[in-house]
């Protein structure tokens, strides 16, 4: 075998690793759930409506919408300035399964926040409100968080 075919061979086998590597990224990548799901636009004033119509306020505290506070007194504070903004489907996700994703600080069982199983005690919306309810809910609640550019501090360099 010649330098040429040497060199070819180790070119061959490179390639064919990035394109393995490549692929591999490629299918890990891809949600299939998510594929081909889409939303129609929401209200953010009907959304609003909707907050306070399912009570929202007795357990969480947003912007110009005054906290009620209910029998537990859970104030969890959503919107605000955030590094990164919730995503669509995360805050779907936590409207209507609340509780897939609970924060490490409301899972220990000493807090007043979740079940003594570590499920979120917010209730059930899924048949109190339409497809179009939780559409513009949703719209509401992102137009609450705004994005903020965290402060960094560079020290020079000597």
């Amino acid at each position: 075998m010649t330098d040429k075919d040497i060199t070819s061979c180790k070119q061959a086998n490179y390639l064919r690793i990035s394109i393995l590597i490549l692929g591999v990224l490629l299918v890990i990548s891809c949600n299939e759930q998510a594929r081909g799901f889409a939303l129609p636009d929401g209200n953010v004033e009907e959304g609003k409506a909707n907050y306070k119509r399912l009570a929202c306020n007795e357990c969480h505290s947003i912007s110009d919408i005054k906290w009620k506070g209910g029998s537990d007194s859970l104030n969890i504070q959503l919107g605000g300035e955030v590094i990164n903004k919730k995503s669509y489907g995360e805050l779907v996700t936590s409207v209507i399964n609340p509780s897939h994703k609970i924060a490490q600080r409301f899972k220990q069982k000493s807090t007043t926040d979740t079940t003594e199983t570590g499920y979120s005690k917010m209730k059930n919306y899924n048949e109190a409100m339409t497809v179009q309810e939780l559409i513009d809910l949703v719209t509401f609640l992102r137009s609450e968080y705004n994005i903020v550019i965290p402060k960094t501090y560079y020290y020079p360099y000597y």
